[in-house]
């Protein structure tokens, strides 16, 4: 068990920095790769985890470009698990050619890698197991008149054409959904035609937020993902509530299911999961109302705006509504979803640090 390793890719990532930790506690050693070693926030990813690097169960190797051939071929190099995260999530571009080209051309360079390292590999020494490609409900859910409820299935036939309709005015969440379609297409086509002898699973995560590993550097630093809850319980005015029709995961769900992919191929492997889901809808009114009442002492701060609007009691999906169904995972895992106010405390409970 404690001789296992895993690349995990983009390992500074909001996300990726979670899933590390999920990997060590769970007794896998870890080499991330990043782009650059020596930028603030892979510093303070080495700082967390000095102890795991000085003891080698981790370890951070830099791989400046994904999309090149063979980046990854050094990385990939005695690992029984690749978990694939590292793609561009940026909502305030309109590059097409830079998100989704990255996304996809990132995901078929590992796997190339991936396949490189598996096929020198003796029949009787194979290392490589299990290979997790982080996707997003975005790939699997669309913008369709409820009710409707989505499940593995289900592609988002959309995005793709939405960005080509709008050329140059294509916005960043449309675009980043298009790459999430684009990339996980290109890798189910590339398992089907490579046919490799690993495990190929995806996971399809909701809005991810929650706590991070550890506090960033700043407030500015907060995934925008997980912003809204910094913004809401900092005394800001509301933000926009988050896409995926309100949908939320906890970022440790993220992590666990990734883990467990890795551990469980034989299960995992050939198959598709939406992460989060089931429920756990809400907005910034109700983070909110959640903190208000957590933090009596700051309901002069913290914004009123109108208690119990935009979301149902429980955090329940709303059957007239879009949402989507994770109950495949929970099946295969025998655990349900962290629910939606104890992800927004956990948050809130880290960031008094900025307090």
């Amino acid at each position: 068990m404690a001789s296992r390793r895993v690349l995990i890719t983009g390992a500074n990532g909001y996300i990726a920095v979670q899933t590390v930790a999920h990997y060590l506690q769970a007794g896998w050693r870890v080499r991330g790769t990043v782009r650059d070693l020596k930028s603030t926030n892979v510093r303070e990813l080495s700082a967390h985890f000095a102890s795991e690097q000085e003891a080698g169960r981790f370890e951070l190797v830099r791989v400046p470009d994904i999309k090149v051939p063979g980046a990854f071929d050094e990385a990939v190099k005695d690992v029984q698990a690749v978990a694939h995260l590292a793609t561009p999530v940026v909502f305030d571009t309109g590059d097409v050619d830079y998100v989704i080209g990255t996304a996809v051309q990132g995901s078929l360079s590992i796997l190339e890698s991936a396949l490189k390292i598996a096929s020198q590999e003796k029949e009787e020494e194979k290392q490589l197991k299990s290979f997790v490609l982080i996707s997003s409900v975005a790939a699997v859910r669309m913008d369709l008149p409820g009710p409707v409820t989505f499940t593995e299935k289900d592609w988002n036939t959309q995005a793709e054409a939405a960005v080509k309709e709008a050329g140059d005015k294509a916005y960043g969440h449309v675009i980043y959904s298009a790459s999430k379609v684009a990339s996980e297409r290109a890798f189910w086509k590339w398992v089907e035609e490579k046919k490799p002898p690993f495990a190929a699973t995806v996971l399809c995560p909701c809005w991810v937020a929650g706590p991070p590993a550890y506090l960033p550097s700043s407030p500015e630093n907060i995934a925008e993902t997980n912003s809204f809850i910094w913004k809401v319980f900092s005394g800001q005015d509301f933000p926009a509530g988050p896409a995926g029709y309100g949908t939320h995961v906890d970022v440790r769900d993220v992590a666990r299911m990734t883990e467990w992919a890795s551990s469980h191929p034989e299960i995992a492997g050939g198959e598709r999961y939406i992460v989060g889901g089931n429920g756990n809808v809400g907005v910034p009114q109700a983070a909110a109302d959640i903190l208000r009442q957590a933090y009596p002492e700051r309901r002069d701060i913290i914004k009123e705006g109108t208690p119990g609007e935009g979301y149902l009691p429980g955090y329940a999906a709303d059957p007239k509504g879009v949402n989507v169904s994770s109950s495949k995972a929970i099946e295969a895992t025998g655990q349900d979803w962290i629910p939606y106010d104890k992800m927004v405390l956990d948050a809130a409970k880290l960031f008094e640090g900025y307090l």
